[in-house]
Parts: structure tokens; C-alpha cells; sequence
């Protein structure tokens, strides 16, 4: 495990502009970041919920999933984007390694006050658990799943946590305390990130194991360097069982 990469949350608008836009801006970040990095960037970053464009959604992502490979060849990188399957379409967490799409599922829990339910096909919460990259061990929870407790415990033990989002400013001192309180929880550092559009609450941040939060609103651009052994001090020294939890996935 390296212990001095830096961790990556991308923050912009797209709610309304074309996807070919919205990629232009995606790739001009990701090369912004550094090798060795993990990168996140908000949840359905290229299309946001274009319920009106599904289908065109759904071909975009599918043309452009080796280009959105080829922006990790140095780094990893994961988002989310519209995805058409035997069961309807989905919203599906995507993560690039060194050039390979290592690890897919869709969103499990689908945010009812947004309509996703009526648009969206969900995932299985079975399928929410931790996965390993490079000995980091990983979980992701996609915006609405952040609220579920149920979920929490799935991904105990987990290194780092990606958070994918979508969320709005009203709820805005939600999601920034439900996030630092699961690296809190989990004593391990969480990578949130956020859209930007003005209905949006921000918030991206990487927030570590001991709730240091690193944020900036104003700020396309957010990063952390990723240390190991702050996860090795806080769970030696406050041992609420975290050292022993196994990874239940591995790749």
C-alpha cells in the first residue's frame, strides 16, 4: 500500500449543458491530478439526471467507457453514469485502475423525493461492499445510500470510502455530517464528492480518519494526501474492533 498518494474530489456544474461538455470539463480535471492518485467525481457527472434523455445517456456512457479508462492509465478514478440494462436502466458506479475497469454495481438505493424510482432500475444492497485496490480496501455509497445505517455496517473496516453525490443545498448540513461522521465511525478517510450547480450543496471534501475535514465550495479541484498510518494510529489507539474486521471482496 502507498502511503503518500493523494486523494482527488472533483466539484463542477452540469446540470443542463450537453455531455460532451460535461466530459471536456471531467477530462480537464482528472489530468489535472496527480499520478498515483485516487480520483471521485460527482454522481452522473456527464448526463446528471437527464430523465428526458435516457436512452442518449445510456449510448454516451457506452461509447465513451474506454476513453473514460484510458483518463486512469496512472491513477484510479471512479463516477457514475446512466447505463442501460436486461432490467431497465441504472445508475452504475464505474471504477478505472491503471487503465481497467476493475469494479461495477448499480445504486441500490434510489432517492424517492427525486423521482429516481420512476426512471431507474436498483441495485442490490449485497452488492455494496468492500473491495481491495493496491491493499487499500475500498466501499463506495452513492448520495441517498449515505443516509442507510443498515449500509454502514456492510462497508466496516473499509480504508477509504468513496461517496459519489448528487445532493441538494437544502440538505446541504446533512450531507456534510453524515460524511464526517463516517469517517469518524469507520476511521477512515472518506472522498465525497459533489455537483456545483446552484441547487447543490457542495460540500465535496476528503475528511479523515480523525474528522479533519478538507473542503473548499469554491473550488473545482479538492485534494488530500492519503496516509495509511493515520488509520493505523486512530483505530490503535481508540481499538473500537476495526483492526480485525477482514475485507469482504477483494480484487
Amino acid at each position: 500500500m502507498t502511503s503518500n498518494m493523494m486523494l482527488c474530489a472533483l466539484q463542477f456544474a452540469y446540470e443542463g449543458r450537453s455531455f460532451e461538455e460535461n466530459f471536456a470539463t471531467l477530462q480537464a480535471l482528472v489530468e489535472q491530478t496527480p499520478s498515483n492518485s485516487i480520483v471521485l467525481a460527482p454522481e452522473l457527472c456527464l448526463s446528471a439526471y437527464s430523465y428526458d434523455k435516457m436512452e442518449a445517456g445510456a449510448a454516451f456512457s457506452a461509447v465513451m467507457l474506454p476513453t473514460l479508462a484510458k483518463l486512469s492509465t496512472t491513477k484510479t478514478f471512479g463516477l457514475t453514469l446512466i447505463e442501460k440494462t436486461d432490467t431497465g436502466y441504472v445508475n452504475n458506479f464505474k471504477l478505472f485502475h491503471h487503465g481497467e475497469l476493475i469494479y461495477t454495481r448499480a445504486k441500490a438505493k434510489l432517492f424517492t423525493l427525486g423521482e429516481e424510482e420512476d426512471y431507474f432500475s436498483s441495485g442490490k444492497d449485497e452488492d455494496i461492499r468492500i473491495i481491495e485496490v493496491d491493499g487499500i480496501k475500498i466501499a463506495v455509497l452513492i448520495c441517498f445510500e449515505l443516509r442507510f445505517p443498515k449500509l454502514w455496517e456492510q462497508i466496516k473496516g473499509a480504508d477509504l470510502i468513496l461517496v459519489p453525490a448528487y445532493w441538494g443545498k437544502l440538505r446541504k448540513k446533512h450531507f456534510e455530517v453524515l460524511t464526517t461522521a463516517l469517517a469518524i465511525t469507520n476511521q477512515a478517510y472518506v472522498l465525497c464528492a459533489n455537483g456545483a450547480d446552484e441547487s447543490m450543496a457542495k460540500g465535496s471534501a476528503i475528511i479523515s480518519p480523525f474528522g479533519d475535514v478538507t473542503s473548499d465550495d469554491n473550488s473545482e479541484l479538492i485534494m488530500h494526501t492519503f496516509d495509511v498510518h493515520e488509520i493505523k494510529k486512530m483505530r490503535r489507539y481508540l481499538d473500537i474492533g476495526l483492526n480485525h474486521n477482514a475485507a469482504n471482496g477483494s480484487l
